[in-house]
């Protein structure tokens, strides 16, 4: 259902998607133009248009300051509840995978509850425009690059396959606090070879961050004489993501 709502919005008219786009919102809810982002130290745009789902928190929360309001596109039918519960579903998810890393790295099962507890986590609604002409086969559509948050859940291929999957990446949060004990995945999105080449190609990633508030410190368990501390220093996992943000042209 998410899946074909996300494509009905993005089926709407240039005009009609822009007037959901925030002009110094960092991209960080409703609608972001194709030719935007770019990977930190690429020369080029990547060649996609997104839609950011975040965090729904009450008025007075503390930490409603870091979260601004989710916007809902009037034009698409249910778009406001199928998404609000995919939210969460990724979410519960995306806990029960932290609670296998936490095991992992020799920590209690719960560690990373609160650490994510009202985290600044984003769902975004991918779609990779057609592209045309010979050169189309094998483009970049988005350049190498690690995702900032701590960990990301990817739903996406609508193409023929292996169904039921659930791609987790490790992102570059989580990389600095085990201190590259577990490391960011480095990827990209190349187009395919042949007919698919040709068409729109669709995803649903899911961001899990941290709390704003939170302070990624290296883990002491994570850190040896063969792996020295590399960040001396502490940052807050606000002015982390608010750094990476301004690399990628977002901010």
């Amino acid at each position: 259902r998410a899946e074909a709502l996300a494509k009905r919005f993005f089926a709407l008219p240039d005009e009609v998607k822009r007037a959901y786009h925030i002009p110094g919102g960092g991209g960080a809810r409703g609608y972001t133009p194709f030719g935007t982002e770019k990977a930190k130290d690429a020369k080029v745009h990547d060649l996609k248009e997104f839609w950011h789902v975040g965090r729904e928190l009450p008025a007075g929360h503390p930490l409603a300051e870091f979260m601004a309001d989710n916007v809902w596109p009037d034009e698409v039918d249910g778009f406001r509840e199928t998404f609000s519960k995919l939210y969460a579903a990724f979410e519960q998810a995306g806990g029960r995978v932290l609670e296998g890393i936490a095991l992992h790295l020799g920590l209690d099962r719960g560690f990373f509850a609160s650490t994510v507890e009202d985290g600044n986590s984003v769902m975004r609604l991918l779609r990779y425009p057609p592209l045309e002409g010979k050169e189309a086969e094998g483009a970049i559509r988005a350049a190498a690059h690690g995702d900032i948050n701590t960990i990301t859940l990817l739903l996406g291929a609508e193409e023929a396959g292996l169904e039921g999957a659930l791609v987790v990446n490790i992102g570059d949060m989580l990389e600095r606090l085990t201190n590259g004990k577990l490391r960011s995945t480095t990827h990209r999105v190349v187009n395919p070879r042949g007919e698919a080449a040709y068409r729109a190609r669709y995803s649903m990633p899911f961001f899990l961050h941290f709390r704003p508030d939170y302070v990624i410190e290296t883990l002491p368990s994570c850190i040896d004489p063969a792996r020295p501390k590399a960040h001396p220093e502490a940052i807050s996992s606000h002015d982390f993501l608010m750094q990476r943000l301004r690399e990628i042209n977002l901010a």
